[in-house]
């Protein structure tokens, strides 16, 4: 697809999901498709992922990393005023 324009945005720009979608023009879930390869192909690239998590803005719960979509509520408070997660690229 685009994986290559990805992997050299994500080395300049920490992005979302969502802000990645709207960049490339193309639907969420084929962007986190795209990430999920190339979170297993990095190391071929000489590059690590740096993930912020998600994490809820109303009590400040932090998700698990591995979750590259935005969850829908929080566990702890039920509310949906959730952070997406963010990425960047950086040398390993």
């Amino acid at each position: 697809m685009y994986r290559k324009e990805l992997i050299e945005y994500l080395q300049h720009h920490k992005s979302s999901i969502s802000e990645l979608a709207r960049q490339f023009e193309a639907k969420p879930a084929d962007i986190i498709e795209e990430m999920e390869h190339i979170r297993k192909t990095l190391r071929h690239e000489g590059l690590r992922m740096r993930i912020t998590p998600a994490s809820c803005r109303k009590c400040h719960f932090v998700f698990n990393r591995d979750k590259l979509d935005k969850p829908g509520k929080c566990p702890k408070c039920k509310s949906t005023w959730i952070q997406e997660p963010e990425f960047l690229l950086e040398k390993a």
